[in-house]
């Protein structure tokens, strides 16, 4: 008997799969320079993005840590949702120094991505407060 194979399936079948099993990803950044970028279409990223060379986002399940841990306290911040499928080959997920896997996106962020922002507000007892987020 000869070896049992995959199925070959059409490159353009493999991006509807992937296109429909995508998920969103998000950016915690300070309203300013997002609002600047809304006004251009194009987010390089916040100075710590541009200083790395990518620009960090969290998971549904890292970026209350990622908020607690990189903008304690700090006011006037913003949650935005992105469709990671719309990223395409740019975005990598990479080992953080804690040992999880991080999505970084190594190109501008193309504003046609982002599917939602909201304010991420500070709650009485200083932590920001979260929607819903998908996947939790």
């Amino acid at each position: 008997m000869g070896k049992t194979r995959g199925t070959a399936f059409p490159a353009g079948l493999v991006r509807t799969i992937a296109q429909t099993m995508s998920r969103i990803i998000y950016k915690i950044t300070p309203e300013a320079p997002w609002r600047e970028a809304e006004a251009s279409g194009r987010f390089s990223g916040a100075p710590i993005d541009v200083a790395d060379g990518f620009i960090h986002f969290s998971t549904a399940a890292q970026v209350r840590e990622t908020a607690a841990k990189h903008f304690s306290g700090q006011p006037d911040l913003l949650l935005v949702a992105i469709d990671e499928a719309r990223l395409g080959n740019a975005l990598k997920y990479e080992v953080s120094g804690g040992g999880a896997l991080f999505p970084h996106l190594y190109d501008v962020l193309d504003m046609k991505a982002v599917l939602w922002v909201q304010p991420l507000p500070l709650g009485a007892d200083g932590a920001h407060q979260f929607p819903a987020l998908e996947a939790e």
